[in-house]
């Protein structure tokens, strides 16, 4: 992939390379995801799809000694991803696969935190944009694959972390629960105080039997740019606990 970018995140202790194009692009989305895995060092996590690697990188610049596992479908999203490892220091086996396979996610486990930033509209839908569809479209494997995909890499008591539109989380939390993972909680994320949530975070125990619970919303913009708890999320790696 010659049409590339090199940028930062996390204030610049990330380094990641990734395509020029829109809708290929790392976010929010990545650096908050990455932030509410409650993995510790020493432990075992696993991205499924993984784009260029934005999200496991910036997990593993807050966790150092994590190992981690990757699974992307494009192949030249995941030579990136691999590439993006390296450069940064980070032990990844990065496997091309798809999630419809969960052959491929018991190799790779059982590891302990599985996340994915999945295709969340309905195949079907009309995409906003040609080249974001399948990054945002959902094209064969619906969410109960994603989640399918991670109860099957994800040992008893492990965790499964997604993000998604708030307008889904719905679907999150059936996919999650038709896969075996309860315990569940739900991180509203607002754009601003008193605003509406755009997207969410969603977290579930594999086997888990505890209460779903709702978080207050974690807010990210003030007047002046991004609220102080967004600014150690986003800039310092300050964990997002769910």
């Amino acid at each position: 992939m010659n049409d590339t970018t090199e940028d930062g995140l996390l204030g610049g202790r990330v380094r990641l390379i990734q395509p020029r194009a829109r809708g290929l692009r790392a976010g929010l989305d990545a650096v908050l995801l990455a932030a509410a895995v409650p993995a510790r060092g020493g432990e075992a996590v696993i991205e499924a799809g993984c784009g260029s690697g934005a999200a496991f990188l910036c997990l593993a610049a807050r966790v150092p000694g994590i190992r981690v596992a990757a699974v992307e479908r494009e192949p030249a999203m995941a030579a990136l991803a691999a590439g993006n490892a390296e450069i940064n220091g980070v032990p990844a086996r990065v496997a091309i696969g798809d999630v419809a396979d969960a052959a491929l996610a018991r190799t790779l486990g059982p590891l302990r935190h599985g996340f994915a930033n999945p295709p969340y509209w309905p195949g079907g839908t009309a995409p906003p944009e040609a080249l974001r569809a399948a990054a945002t479209h959902e094209r064969g494997a619906g969410l109960d694959a994603w989640a399918r995909f991670l109860a099957a890499a994800v040992a008893a008591g492990g965790s499964a972390t997604l993000i998604l539109p708030a307008a889904r989380f719905d679907a999150g939390v059936a996919a999650l629960r038709k896969a075996g993972f309860g315990s569940l909680v739900l991180l509203p994320l607002a754009p601003r105080a008193g605003q509406p949530a755009k997207r969410v975070l969603l977290q579930g125990r594999r086997e888990g039997r505890g209460p779903a619970r709702v978080l207050p919303p974690f807010v990210l913009h003030a007047e002046d740019g991004f609220t102080p708890e967004a600014e150690a999320v986003l800039r310092d790696g300050a964990a997002l606990p769910l």
